[in-house]
């Protein structure tokens, strides 16, 4: 199949949302699909189409039924009724050559989302697919499925973020995702933020809250989920290519297993059932209460393997203050055993030049003093130093070729090299650390890293505060992280819009460390 430009693809698919709402000649599968029971609904498709958990043989396609998304019973303006919903995939936009189809149930209980797992389908391809329901066609999506395993490939495009607050600015992050076409995206926790923008009202920008308070219930989290996918930014990058998404603490609350205000079980439960309904992730993530199975891996044929973490559920309770005790207890966790187990096990392996670990909070080290008598930075690594220790030594005793570590979380971009021991400044690099900064999230009152601060933490190599993503091109050789950075999100205006690399690092393929371009 030639090369098709994503951009053209989701304005297509726009257009066919815009002509499906004229009714006045509904196509023949929309009376024998629809419920004779279900009442007639208006444009359903407001939250866009998804796609991610590429395989090579399938990908999860994903949509909801909401023609008022912002309702704050959660329902999403649909009445209490089920909907067959339609699905196509085709190797054309226009869907002239269809390769699969079928009907799934929306119903009530998840919020009228519906998850298609095809298979079947072929290794290393980009596919169109869209939905039909009530009468309508949703916009069109593309997607791609991963190469064979073992396959040779060449190149990787893809870019990552994460926390993406919606009072906090507009989402230009994905214009310049959308721009530069990538074959996966990755977001790496925070979707939603479950309480409002503590900042200070002058300074936000135009765009308010649907339901003004604290995400308590599963009505609430639904609401707050469906107003974020109004976005068409948003929409836009979820339409071009699949993508892998882990969560982080404001998909649930806050911290939200911190021993001073630890999210209660029914809390927790809400907020996973919110997340899977509103995620290209397969059923074998459906949460049960306050239990969800996120943690998984991916493979890009012999070129890269990606192991998506979850540093939330399972660690040990979050410590405070500054003495070393508790952070360096070997009984503490940040993956939990089970996860740690599963992927030291995946590091025996080596089926890919790249491994890269997608997870959400700082993974080297970030010391102030210096001094290896205090610690700081309880909600990262840091907190869990003997789990850091000990995923970090079990890539180097499995001889893992080029681990890199992909972060979010902390609204700044950052890049560093990893370590065992970072008190010992020549202690041998071991890998390689990329954080994105927030796509809206602000952090501009947060100072720059001090020169003496840059002294006692020689393995950061860069540092800004400003909004974007990483950008990332793999190859047998080498990896290009570009990290990029977009002007002012407090402002819409398409004439004022910058969107541009502030600074790129390679990691050559056998070498570890990262070097500046």
């Amino acid at each position: 199949m030639g090369q098709v430009n994503r951009r053209s693809v989701l304005l297509g698919g726009l257009a066919a949302v815009t002509a499906a709402a004229t009714t006045s000649a509904l196509p023949s599968w929309a009376t024998a699909r629809t419920s004779i029971a279900a009442p007639p609904i208006h444009d359903p498709f407001q939250l866009g189409v998804a796609s991610g958990d590429p395989l090579p043989d399938s990908v999860v396609l994903w949509t909801r039924l909401a023609p008022a998304p912002l309702n704050a019973d959660g329902f999403g303006g649909m009445p209490d009724a089920t909907y067959a919903v339609d699905w196509e995939i085709a190797n054309d936009e226009a869907f002239s050559s269809i390769v699969q189809s079928g009907s799934a149930s929306a119903v009530r209980a998840s919020a009228h989302s519906v998850h298609i797992e095809p298979t079947g389908l072929e290794p290393a391809r980009d596919y169109f697919y869209r939905f039909k329901a009530g009468g309508y066609i949703s916009p069109v999506g593309r997607t791609r499925t991963a190469p064979a395993a073992g396959a040779a490939v060449n190149r990787l495009k893809y870019c990552f973020t994460s926390c993406q607050h919606w009072e906090e600015g507009w989402y230009h992050s994905y214009k310049g995702v959308v721009r530069d076409d990538p074959d996966l995206v990755l977001f790496l926790g925070d979707y939603i933020y479950e309480k409002p923008s503590g900042r200070k009202k002058a300074e936000l920008n135009p765009r308010k809250l649907a339901v003004p308070s604290d995400t308590t219930t599963l009505a609430l989290y639904r609401a707050r989920h469906g107003q974020h996918k109004t976005d068409v930014d948003l929409q836009a990058a979820h339409a071009l290519a699949p993508w892998m998404v882990v969560f982080d603490d404001h998909e649930v609350m806050n911290n939200w297993n911190s021993t001073t205000s630890p999210a209660s079980t029914a809390r927790k439960g809400y907020g996973f059932q919110a997340f899977y309904e509103h995620m290209p992730i397969r059923s074998t993530a459906k949460p049960n209460g306050a239990s969800i199975q996120l943690y998984r891996q991916f493979l890009w044929g012999n070129l890269a393997r990606f192991h998506m973490m979850d540093t939330r559920q399972f660690r040990s309770a979050q410590v405070s203050g500054t003495a070393c005790g508790p952070y360096r207890d070997t009984s503490r966790t940040i993956t939990g055993t089970a996860q740690e187990q599963w992927l030291l096990k995946a590091f025996e392996s080596h089926p890919a030049t790249w491994d890269f670990l997608g997870q959400q909070v700082f993974f080297a080290q970030r010391d102030g003093d210096g001094s290896s008598a205090t610690c700081e930075s309880p909600d990262s690594w840091n907190g869990y130093e003997a789990s850091r220790d000990r995923i970090t030594q079990g890539w180097i005793d499995r001889g893992v070729p080029n681990p890199v570590v992909l972060t979010g979380d902390v609204h700044r971009h950052w890049a560093a090299d990893l370590r065992k021991d970072y008190f010992d400044h020549s202690d041998p690099i071991v890998g390689s650390e990329l954080v994105t900064t927030s796509v809206t999230s602000n952090s501009d009152d947060a100072a720059p890293p001090s020169a003496a601060w840059l002294a006692n933490n020689p393995h950061i190599k860069y540092c800004k505060g400003e909004r974007g993503y990483v950008r990332v091109t793999a190859t047998p050789a080498q990896l290009l992280a570009d990290f990029v950075v977009v002007s002012d999100t407090s402002v819409n205006d398409p004439a004022k819009l910058v969107i541009n690399a502030d600074k790129s690092f390679v990691v050559n393929a056998g070498s570890k460390g990262l070097q500046a371009v």
